[in-house]
Parts: structure tokens; C-alpha cells; sequence
């Protein structure tokens, strides 16, 4: 599967956080998606808007578009949750917009993004955060390696599990 992650400016954040599909495509570097500006993803572009206004150096590394390079289709959004910290951890974050689902598209995000932190020097350790119910997601991470690290409670997603991997492991 030929995908790229597409990254996005604070103009396309702040559109896509608005629900403004039109304004966020003449933000964009590519055609976005109905689903990409709605309601399932306004929560994702609103922490990556204001992100992104307080550090703009975060917009390399946060959360962009999966973009399907051989049919030309935005068909998810994937990325780090920001730039590795201090202690050279770094998240992933995916999802894939429901009529595009269990055709590959996080399979090919996920190993983008490791095959990102594997490169880049200050990424030592990787972590994906998952809702326990997200079994296809679960099966995934445990497919590449991860480990179950333990647990917390987000306020958007509720309870998820934490796995981690090293960042060389993924190479």
C-alpha cells in the first residue's frame, strides 16, 4: 500500500476544528474529507490547533492525513501526539474514516510513523494508547511489537490501555 502522512498547518487545524471542510481544503495540501472535518474528528484538530498555536515546531510531528497516493484520497489522519520528550518517548495516533476501515490504511500509518521514529535520532521509546474495546487496534501493536505498559484514563476516550515498544525495534 502506497500512503503518506500529509502534514497540516494551524490554518487547516483550526478549519478542520471549525468543521469547515471548504476552508480546510483551501488550507490544505491536499483534498480532505467530509469525515475529516466532522464531528468524530473536531476534538483531534481542536488539541492539534492549539498545540500547534502555542509551539508551531509541532505541526512536523502532530497529526496529519492519510493520504492514499495511488487513488489520491485522504482516507484517515495519523501522526505523533508531538515532538519525542525529554525522555525521548513519542506517541502515535491513528484513525481511519469508517468506509476506508480493515483495507490496511493503520497498518500502513502505523509503520510510517515507526519507520519516522526508528530515523529520528531523539526517539528512543514508542507508545500507542488504545481503547480496550479497539480490538483490531490491539492486534496491530501486538503485531509489531508493542507491550502492554499499563493503563489510563483519558477524558476524551475514556479508559485505554498503554503499550510501548523501543523505536529500534520498529526498523
Amino acid at each position: 500500500m502506497n500512503i503518506r502522512i500529509v502534514h497540516l498547518d494551524v490554518a487547516a487545524f483550526r478549519a478542520l476544528a471549525d468543521g469547515d471542510l471548504d476552508a480546510a481544503n483551501a488550507a490544505g495540501p491536499v483534498p480532505l474529507s467530509p469525515y475529516l472535518a466532522g464531528p468524530e474528528c473536531q476534538g483531534l484538530w481542536r488539541m492539534r490547533r492549539d498545540q500547534c498555536e502555542r509551539d508551531p515546531s509541532h505541526a512536523a510531528w502532530v497529526t496529519g492525513v492519510i493520504w492514499d497516493e495511488r487513488r489520491h484520497l485522504a482516507v484517515g489522519a495519523a501522526g505523533f501526539h508531538g515532538p519525542p520528550d525529554a525522555s525521548g518517548l513519542v506517541e502515535i495516533g491513528y484513525r481511519v474514516d469508517p468506509q476506508h476501515r480493515r483495507r490496511g490504511y493503520a497498518r500502513a500509518a502505523l509503520e510510517a510513523l515507526l519507520d519516522r521514529a526508528a530515523t529520528e535520532p531523539d526517539v528512543r521509546r514508542v507508545r500507542v494508547s488504545i481503547g480496550p474495546g479497539n480490538l483490531p487496534s490491539v492486534g496491530l501493536a501486538l503485531q509489531y511489537g508493542f507491550v502492554k505498559v499499563g493503563e489510563q484514563w483519558d477524558d476524551e476516550d475514556g479508559l485505554e490501555f498503554v503499550y510501548e515498544m523501543v523505536a529500534s525495534q520498529s526498523s
